[in-house]
């Protein structure tokens, strides 16, 4: 007999994170698709919030983490980068910055990670920068035929955040991760299915049954099993994960600080190739 299981809302805080829970299934939605859902501060708080229900709450055997309008996210929001950069937003000292940046990836990527229930990413488009890792952070991956990954980091100075750099190591290795990090290029669906970076490709219209189809059977399925067979799983892979997370929250914000990065967020804003100089 199959479990029943109440629908309602998760309260997040924001309109940029849209949750709800149907049929035993926590969809996170990132909604902001006039910015290819690039995170917010609010988004990211939204989505620390909607997790730890979702981690906590009986009524949840599966998490679908997705996005609005087309796109899964574009990553950081590079426009607001630049306008930090010009003086705008809160003054945090460099400390300050980095234990903020380890909570928000504890919270987010890390609970993805961790939690003991099934999550998916469901790709409906471009996955970009944390955008992506917070994709590869899932259990598994559907990607529409039209979505694009990439990581992104190397065109705006940045080294990477959001565990991207442990996720993708374990999901395809270090050689094809370092490639992918460095040269930042763009791979269709089928390219990141051959990799191992999604699970399966589908056809755009058929992303949302399909992912729901898929989400319902894993939260009507053996939770406690799931819940040590994940624990298995990421055991397997050999530990690491938080030392890694902390140690990328420390280089993303020293990288955030230096004049490529400003130059490269100022070109991305202006529509041009960036210079590196190397500082």
């Amino acid at each position: 007999m199959s479990i029943r299981w109440s629908d309602r809302q998760i309260e997040t805080g924001t309109e940029d994170l849209l949750a709800r829970v149907e049929d035993g299934v926590a969809y996170l939605v990132m909604n902001r698709p006039e910015r290819r859902n690039a995170l917010s501060a609010a988004m990211l708080k939204g989505l620390e919030v909607a997790l730890a229900d979702a981690e906590r709450s009986s009524d949840v055997g599966c998490v679908v983490l997705t996005g609005a309008g087309g796109a899964f996210c574009a990553g950081g929001d590079v426009k607001a980068m630049a306008e930090r950069h010009a003086g705008a937003g809160p003054k945090l000292s460099l400390d300050e910055r980095i234990h903020a940046q380890r909570l928000s990836q504890r919270n987010t990527a890390g609970r993805l990670y961790q939690m003991p229930k099934p999550t998916i990413a469901a790709l409906p488009g471009a996955a970009a920068g944390a955008g992506l890792a917070l994709a590869m952070a899932c259990d598994l991956r559907i990607a529409s035929e039209a979505a694009i990954l990439t990581t992104a980091f190397a065109k705006v100075g940045f080294s990477g955040d959001y565990g991207g750099t442990f996720f993708m190591t374990r999901l395809i290795g270090s050689a094809k991760a370092r490639e992918l990090y460095f040269l930042s290029e763009r791979i269709d669906a089928k390219h990141a299915e051959r990799l191992g970076l999604v699970n399966r490709v589908v056809a755009s219209l058929a992303l949302e049954d399909e992912t729901a189809t898929l989400a319902t059977r894993l939260a009507n399925g053996p939770t406690v099993a799931f819940r040590y067979m994940k624990e298995n799983l990421n055991r397997a892979t050999a530990g690491g994960m938080q030392e890694c997370l902390d140690l990328e929250a420390t280089h993303h914000v020293h990288s955030g600080l230096t004049e490529d990065h400003r130059n490269a967020v100022a070109a991305f804003v202006e529509k041009r190739e960036p210079s590196f100089r190397g500082r």
